[in-house]
């Protein structure tokens, strides 16, 4: 599934860039909003994704951990690269056609 969230702020970003141009301080401060929402589903989310899936490991492993754990940690947080791109793509498309 493309990524939700990259598709919301390119979408934002090109609305933006169409009223107010596309060399305005405003469409730039919304472009840095942009990259770094993208870089945290890809990149920060991720990580903790795959945090998430060693410790799940490392807590299940007989004799490793005397931990009582109530519930898994949720292993799917972030989207790979292909999956923002997509989204960045997708929210080019409609905010150009809005």
């Amino acid at each position: 599934m493309p990524s939700s969230h990259t598709a919301v702020v390119m979408s934002l970003s090109t609305l933006i860039g169409k009223e107010f141009g596309f060399d305005s301080p405003i469409f730039a401060l919304s472009m840095v909003f942009a990259f770094v929402v993208m870089y945290d589903a890809a990149g920060v989310r991720r990580a903790a994704g795959k945090q998430a899936t060693l410790l799940n490991r490392i807590i299940e492993t007989p004799g490793l951990s005397d931990l009582e754990v109530q519930e898994r940690l949720v292993e799917v947080l972030g989207h790979t690269p292909t999956q923002v791109i997509v989204g960045a793509i997708i929210g080019i498309i409609v905010g150009s056609i809005f």
